[in-house]
């Protein structure tokens, strides 16, 4: 299974960016995944997960409200909507998979190389 994720960008505060991740190597419906955040000097947190069938969601606190995960199954895809974002959400964030439900614990077997997303 690989993943590859793409659309970070340097951005203002209060803007938008959407993060996509493409799965390959496996039936995507059979995965649940999750975005993960991690800032330089900072642990690896859990942003946002989604089940198989995209119906549960799971989001981090300081991102409710802002973020929104969402899988496209026909397209083998997952994407995290980042609005009204903060430079404190400015960190490499990467998606993660598995078949089986983590939630926001970083237990995922599959995992991308992450992409950069700046807020100043």
């Amino acid at each position: 299974v690989q993943l590859v994720e793409s659309g970070g960008d340097s951005v203002q505060a209060g803007g938008s960016l959407r993060l996509s991740c493409a799965i390959s190597g496996d039936t995507y419906s059979e995965y649940c995944m999750g975005w993960f955040r991690q800032a330089p000097g900072k642990e690896r947190e859990g942003v946002a997960a989604i089940d198989r069938g995209g119906i549960i969601t799971d989001y981090a606190h300081s991102v409710k409200g802002r973020f929104t995960i969402s899988k496209d199954n026909a397209k083998n895809t997952l994407y995290l909507q980042m609005d009204s974002l903060k430079p404190e959400d400015t960190a490499r964030y990467f998606c993660a998979a598995d078949t089986l439900w983590f939630g926001l614990n970083p237990q995922y077997r599959y995992w991308g190389q992450g992409t950069q997303v700046t807020v100043s």
